[in-house]
């Protein structure tokens, strides 16, 4: 249930709304934007008669919230969230970001590619130190070295990290690393456990879509983590298992206006995992970012031949480039204001 303040109703007034809500056992997220304060109200709400509320001075009306997501829901934050990923790169609410790096982490060659990534105009780096294989036995990831790799490449560009956390117990050395976003893979998103953890921190979030994951499951996920105090969370579509066997996985580009929709959490496209093979990289890029996409994270290797995982779906650093230039033409025609016809 949300109930939306009055224009008029002082920062007391709504101290007491709240309070008074919370002393009923009920949970409280407000929202204050620049036209509009919204109160949601989490909890078994039947309980509450909206009609006693519309009659409270400061309540401009009430309205009932039917999807189970209440903190990832727009209804409850119509203004579009924009997440501080620190080095002065913010996501969302118009802030469009391209995260690229390698897949994992395999020695300083990582430097090479930061710096050409960066170069094309990448903003945020990528790179796994842990990696989740379908077998025990494909590599794994350099773990803490990979991270410490990671930290000095960053602090080298001035750019963000983002890296796979797998492990609950690993949450606190990714935080003493000084990680700066911390994703959350496609086989983990409904490690429930793992969410909670990670909800604990402030740390921002890059959450992946399940496998075979509805939207509104990854909104959960999305629920799981801000649950717990932690509102910087990133959703990214990168693909879900169909019958379709062309490509790694089928690129649900449909998701991400829906998401936009449903959520005011920043969308990020992933156009590597959800196809899998190189030529389709871009395309699928591109499509992304015609959808409305506030970001792309796409795999890049100087040498994808010899890459130690994922060489298969990894652009050459010039790829990138020409693909860098393309999403900015993308970019300026989707974001252009239209005039109207006279």
């Amino acid at each position: 249930m949300i109930a939306v303040v009055k224009e008029t109703a002082t920062q007391d007034q709504l101290d007491h709304f709240v309070k008074w809500i919370e002393g009923r056992g009920f949970k409280t997220n407000v929202s204050q934007g620049d036209n509009e304060t919204i109160v949601g109200i989490i909890g078994d709400t039947t309980q509450i008669d909206p009609f006693l509320l519309e009659s409270m001075d400061i309540i401009e009306r009430v309205q009932r919230v039917s999807e189970p997501f209440k903190k990832a829901n727009r209804k409850f934050h119509p203004e579009d969230t924009v997440v501080d990923c620190g080095h002065g790169v913010r996501i969302g609410g118009g802030n469009f970001q391209v995260i690229a790096g390698p897949c994992s982490v395999e020695g300083k060659n990582l430097f090479e590619i930061a710096r050409a990534v960066k170069a094309s105009g990448a903003t945020m780096l990528r790179g796994g130190a842990y990696k989740p294989r379908t077998s025990p036995y494909s590599y794994q990831g350099m773990g803490e070295r990979g991270l410490d790799l990671l930290v000095e490449a960053s602090a080298e560009l001035d750019m963000p990290i983002v890296t796979e956390v797998m492990d609950p117990r690993d949450v606190q050395l990714f935080l003493d690393k000084g990680i700066d976003v911390m994703q959350i893979g496609a086989r983990n998103a409904q490690n429930f456990s793992l969410l909670r953890e990670v909800g604990k921190t402030q740390v921002p979030v890059l959450l992946k879509r399940g496998l075979s994951e509805t939207i509104d499951e990854l909104l959960m996920g999305a629920e799981y983590i801000m649950s717990e105090g932690n509102p910087n969370v990133i959703l990214c579509e990168r693909g879900i298992r169909t019958f379709e066997t062309r490509t790694r996985n089928t690129f649900d580009v449909n998701a991400i206006p829906v998401l936009h929709h449903l959520s005011h959490l920043p969308v990020v496209g992933d156009p590597s995992h959800a196809t899998g093979y190189t030529r389709y990289v871009r395309p699928a890029a591109y499509a992304a970012t015609a959808a409305g996409a506030d970001g792309l994270e796409i795999e890049v290797h100087n040498n994808p031949s010899e890459a130690w995982s994922d060489g298969a779906q990894a652009l050459t650093p010039a790829q990138f480039d020409d693909a860098m230039r393309r999403i900015r033409l993308i970019r300026e025609a989707v974001t252009a204001p239209v005039e109207e016809e006279k």
